[in-house]
C-alpha cells in the first residue's frame, strides 16, 4: 500500500511539473487548441496534457527498473502515439495514417513487449477459447479499438480523462484482488497522472473553463494505456482475470463507438467521419454542463463495471455477460436510433436530477448555455 500511494503522489507531481514545465513551451511552438468549425471553447487552450501524463507515466516506469523488456516497449508504443497525435493535433493527419500507427503500436506491444490476447477464458461456456492464429490480429484490432473509444470521448472537458481514470481504478482493483502488485503499482502512476491532469482539464467552481486539453496525443496514449493494462490484467496465468470482465470497465465509451460506428458505415460514411451524434453530444443538448456530463458518464462506468465485478466474483457465467453487454449495445443503438427522442429523453433525465439534488445544484453543472469543449 505505502508504494501504491508513493506511486500514485510520484504521477501527480510530475505530471504538474510537466505542465507547469510545457505551458510557455506550447505558446512557442503553437500547440494551441484554437477555437475552430466544431469546436466550442473559446479561448486557444494548451495542448500538453498528453504529453505531461506520458513523462510521468515512462518516465516513473522506467526508474523503478522492473520488468525493463515490459516498459521499454511500453514507452516505444507511448512515444509513437503522442508524436503521431502531436503531428494531428498541428497538421491533421488523416483518419488512414492515424490507425496505421495504433496498428505498428499494437504490433510492437505483441512482438517485443509480449503483451497480447492469447485466450478469450470460458467465452462460450465449453472451456477455454484459445485464439490461436487469430491472437495478433484480434489484438490489433482491440488495441485500435480501445484507442479510438477513448479518443473519440474526449469531446467534453474532463470526459476521456475521469471515464479513464474510474477504469483505470477498477483495472487497479482487480489486480490487487488477483494477487498481480505490480500491475496495480504500475496502475498507480497513471492514476496520479491522470488525477493531476483533471485538475487542470475539468470544470470546477473555482475554474470556468479547461486550462489545458489532453489532445489526440492524450487520448491515443491513454486509450494504448488501457489496453496494455487490461490484456496484461487478463492474460497473466498466475493471476488469472477473466477476459469477458475488461469491456465492462470501459462500457459507455466503447458500446458508444461501436454503435456510431456501425451506423456510420450502414449510411455508407467513414467509420472514423465525424459527426454530432456521441453521447456526450446528446447530453450536451440535453442541457448537460460539460463537468455534469463528465460525472454522469464517470458514474455510469463505474456502475457498469462494479456490477460486472460482482457478477464474475458471484460465478456468473461468462456467455451470459457476454449476452448482457450486447444487450447494452443494443439498447443504446434503440435508444439513440432517433437522436431528437433521446434528447428529449435525456432532458427528462437532467430535470429528474435537478430536482433530485434540489435549489443548491450549481447552474453551471447542468445548464444548456454552459460551454462545451470538442475537438
Amino acid at each position: 500500500m505505502a508504494q501504491f500511494t508513493w506511486l500514485l503522489l510520484s504521477g501527480a507531481t510530475i505530471t504538474v511539473a510537466a505542465l507547469w514545465l510545457l505551458r510557455p513551451i506550447a505558446h512557442r511552438l503553437n500547440l494551441l487548441d484554437h477555437p475552430a468549425g466544431r469546436k466550442d471553447h473559446q479561448h486557444p487552450t494548451p495542448i500538453i496534457g498528453g504529453i505531461a501524463m506520458a513523462i510521468a507515466i515512462v518516465g516513473g516506469s522506467l526508474l523503478l527498473q522492473n520488468l525493463p523488456n515490459l516498459i521499454v516497449s511500453y514507452a516505444v508504443c507511448v512515444g509513437l502515439l503522442v508524436a503521431a497525435g502531436l503531428w494531428d493535433d498541428r497538421h491533421d493527419l488523416g483518419w488512414g495514417l492515424q490507425v496505421g500507427v495504433q496498428c505498428l503500436a499494437a504490433l510492437i506491444m505483441i512482438y517485443a513487449g509480449g503483451v497480447r490476447i492469447d485466450n478469450l477464458g470460458v467465452l462460450f461456456g465449453v472451456g477455454r477459447f484459445d485464439l490461436g492464429l487469430w491472437s495478433v490480429p484480434f489484438t490489433v484490432i482491440a488495441t485500435v479499438g480501445c484507442i479510438n473509444a477513448i479518443n473519440m470521448a474526449d469531446g467534453s472537458d474532463g470526459l476521456a480523462g475521469l471515464v479513464s481514470w474510474v477504469a483505470m481504478a477498477m483495472l487497479a482493483a482487480a489486480a490487487a484482488y488477483a494477487g498481480n502488485t505490480i500491475l496495480a503499482e504500475r496502475i498507480a502512476l497513471v492514476l496520479g497522472a491522470l488525477g493531476a491532469f483533471l485538475l487542470f482539464n475539468m470544470r470546477f467552481p473555482w475554474q470556468a473553463r479547461a486550462q489545458v486539453f489532453m489532445g489526440n496525443a492524450g487520448s491515443a496514449f491513454l486509450g494504448f494505456t488501457v489496453a496494455w493494462v487490461s490484456f496484461r490484467l487478463t492474460q497473466t496465468p498466475e493471476h488469472p482475470v477473466t477476459p469477458i470482465l475488461a469491456p465492462f470497465l470501459i462500457a459507455p465509451p466503447l458500446i458508444d463507438t461501436l454503435v456510431l460506428i456501425a451506423r456510420r458505415l450502414y449510411n455508407g460514411r467513414s467509420p472514423f467521419s465525424a459527426d454530432h451524434d456521441h453521447i456526450h453530444h446528446l447530453l450536451r443538448d440535453a442541457g448537460f454542463g460539460p463537468a455534469a456530463v463528465a460525472w454522469l458518464l464517470a458514474a455510469v462506468t463505474g456502475v457498469i463495471g462494479a456490477a460486472a465485478a460482482l457478477a464474475v466474483k458471484a460465478h456468473v457465467p461468462a456467455p451470459v455477460l457476454l449476452a448482457v453487454f450486447g444487450l447494452l449495445v443494443i439498447g443504446h443503438f434503440l435508444a439513440t436510433r432517433d437522436r431528437d427522442a433521446a434528447v428529449r429523453r435525456l432532458a427528462r433525465l437532467r430535470r429528474l436530477l435537478e430536482l433530485l439534488k434540489g435549489p443548491g445544484l450549481p447552474q453551471s453543472a447542468c445548464s444548456a448555455a454552459a460551454e462545451s469543449k470538442q475537438h
